[in-house]
């Protein structure tokens, strides 16, 4: 039997690391394949250009 996969994928959020403002990108990532950071580059609306998104936490 296959094991259950509840718990395994998380929500966070993105974050423009030239501005710094918190733009609306939500994402998904995987806990046991991804153990550090994630780093995605995105287009910011606030800077208009692409630029490298970091991870960070979902205020509840």
């Amino acid at each position: 039997m296959a094991k259950s996969k509840a718990g395994v994928r998380i929500a966070i959020g993105l974050k423009c690391s030239k501005c710094g403002k918190m733009t609306r990108r939500h994402t998904e990532k995987s806990t046991h394949n991804t153990t550090d950071k994630l780093e995605i580059k995105k287009y910011c609306p606030n800077c208009k250009s692409v630029q490298i998104f970091k991870e960070t936490k979902i205020g509840k």
